[in-house]
């Protein structure tokens, strides 16, 4: 039976390299209810490859190693280091802008797509590759050579002696070999394509524009996201502020409740109900004080920097607050449409997608084409050709077995059956097209609607302020009234309570509306794209 060898060595390597594949299942989990173990460096680092029995152990269970290589940011010195100074909202939008990763990750996506603009430009330029290779070939064939008979047993063993002699010989005669290097330089130049390339340019520049836009609205975006973090941590402190004011009104009322009590003029009753509400205060000062700190780490976060930084806000309570009841006209609301970031990118997008129609219809039609090389050929390596490397390289066709040789072609490819690939790749193009105008509409009225809906917030935000400052004027009154009432004798804690309880509601819903209306304010200039971070405070529209 005859063996191949080289039957015999593929088999050998289809079976070590499928053995090496499933050996990496050993880097997996286990069992699906067993903790994976990693595979750890000295710092505690992940690795890839089966975990080391003598490298770190965890614990049992499904906590996972801390990474020595993963730092948290430090405060930043720079904002920290001024103290005593308030930082106003412009000021932290600057820092915003400069320090935020949000900012850094769409300035990457913007220069990607100009190179990608780049990249279709370079297919209107020619290739020219340069090739060297050197090698060792050998070819040998062997013929049968007949051997010579004479009969008897001594003839067989000289007949084949001499059979055996001549095979040797003629395998030497027909062996050939030799060595030597081969240089060679190619070029490709697509000449023409019926509009292909015109097309998927267009769509590349339009998907930059896009990219541009959405590097803007990015901007956009963290100016809204401060300005919101700002007015909310500058309510929390407002909050904690007047709730001091209700704890000291509380702890008035209360000793007056026990100076009445001390002179037979009030119960024990009263005094009870006085410190209840002391009490209640109390609670609500704490809970305004943690409100504080979370409200101060989401503006921190919204800016981008360390949570270690500590810094002051400036106070911007009691600023006056235009209460005209404007409303937006339909021309405003189609100029504020029209230059919305997220209106611009899906109509860039759309553009983007009809190019590619056109780059799909582009593939029915034929293309022409320029290639040819010239190549250097040293020693006796004997090649016809030389294989490309890569999905880009063609290989080096008509060498010669001469010092230099050169060809240059032209030609005309045209496309005749490829089992609706092309008519399918068109479809596809087309149905993203139609998608991409479907999500130009919704995006168009679902900005229309956020304005609106931003409209009547503002102009709800401004009716509640003024309720709310009647509201505050009038519960002022009905406290120190009922106070002044209750010290002299003629009034009841009761009433002293509620009145204290209810200038405090009032007092927290007013200044709750007036920085609702700052946000909402801010939020009426996000949604007609006019949020700016030189105007980020309150406009009146």
């Amino acid at each position: 039976m005859t063996h191949n060898p080289f039957r015999l060595v593929a088999c050998c390597a289809v079976m070590m390299l499928c053995g090496c594949a499933t050996q990496e299942l050993e880097t997996a989990p286990s069992q699906p209810n067993a903790p994976w173990e990693p595979n750890l460096s000295a710092n505690g680092e992940i690795k890839p490859g089966r975990a080391n029995a003598h490298g770190l152990v965890l614990p049992p269970g499904y906590t996972l190693p801390s990474n020595k290589q993963i730092e948290i940011r430090p405060a930043d010195a720079a904002i920290t280091t001024q103290a005593g100074h308030a930082y106003s909202l412009a000021e932290l939008i600057d820092i915003a802008q400069s320090t935020n990763p949000d900012t850094r990750r769409a300035w990457d996506t913007a220069r990607d797509a100009a190179l990608a603009v780049g990249i279709a430009k370079s297919t209107y330029l020619p290739r020219l590759t340069a090739t060297v290779v050197g090698g060792y070939n050998r070819a040998r064939n062997n013929g049968d050579t007949p051997s010579i008979s004479n009969g008897g047993a001594a003839g067989e063993i000289f007949n084949g002696g001499v059979t055996n002699f001549n095979n040797l010989i003629g395998g030497m005669r027909n062996s050939r070999s030799g060595a030597g290097e081969i240089q060679t330089l190619g070029l490709e130049w697509l000449l023409f394509d019926f509009g292909k390339r015109e097309a998927v340019l267009a769509a590349v520049q339009q998907a930059q524009i896009g990219a541009n836009i959405l590097f803007t609205a990015e901007h956009q975006k963290i100016i809204y996201s401060v300005t919101i973090a700002f007015y909310t941590h500058a309510a929390a402190v407002s909050r904690v502020h007047f709730l001091e004011k209700a704890l000291e009104n509380a702890k008035r009322v209360q000793e007056a409740a026990q100076a009445r009590l001390k002179h037979g003029q009030g119960t024990i009753v009263d005094v009870t109900q006085a410190q209840q509400a002391t009490a209640q205060t109390e609670l609500r000062l704490v809970q305004a004080q943690g409100d504080v700190e979370n409200t101060y780490l989401e503006l921190v976060n919204a800016i981008g920097i360390s949570p270690r930084t500590h810094f002051e806000t400036e106070n911007i309570s009691g600023r006056p607050l235009a209460l005209d009841d404007t409303r937006l006209s339909d021309a405003f609301i189609q100029q504020a449409v029209s230059r919305r970031a997220d209106v611009l990118a899906a109509y860039a997008h759309a553009k983007a997608a009809r190019s590619q129609v056109a780059a799909a219809k582009s593939e029915f039609l034929p293309k022409i084409f320029v290639t040819g090389n010239v190549a250097y050929t040293t020693g006796h390596l004997a090649l016809s050709s030389v294989p490309g490397v890569g999905s880009d390289s063609s290989p080096t066709l008509n060498l010669s077995s001469n010092s230099l040789s050169s060809v240059i072609l032209g030609g005309v490819s045209v496309p005749i059956f490829d089992g609706g690939m092309r008519a399918a790749q068109l479809k596809q193009a087309q149905d993203q097209a139609d998608s991409a105008n479907a999500a130009l509409q919704k995006t168009v009225d679902s900005s229309v609607k956020q304005i609106v809906v931003a409209e009547n917030a503002l102009h709800t935000s401004l009716a509640a302020y003024a309720s709310s400052g009647k509201l505050e004027t009038a519960a002022q009154t009905a406290f120190d009234a009922a106070y002044a009432a209750y010290r002299n004798g003629v009034g009841s804690i009761v009433q002293t309570s509620l009145a204290e309880n209810g200038l405090v509601d009032a007092t927290l819903s007013h200044s709750d509306a007036y920085y609702a209306t700052l946000i909402a304010a801010a939020g009426l200039a996000f949604g007609t794209g006019a949020l700016d971070h030189t105007t980020p405070e309150y406009q009146p529209y």
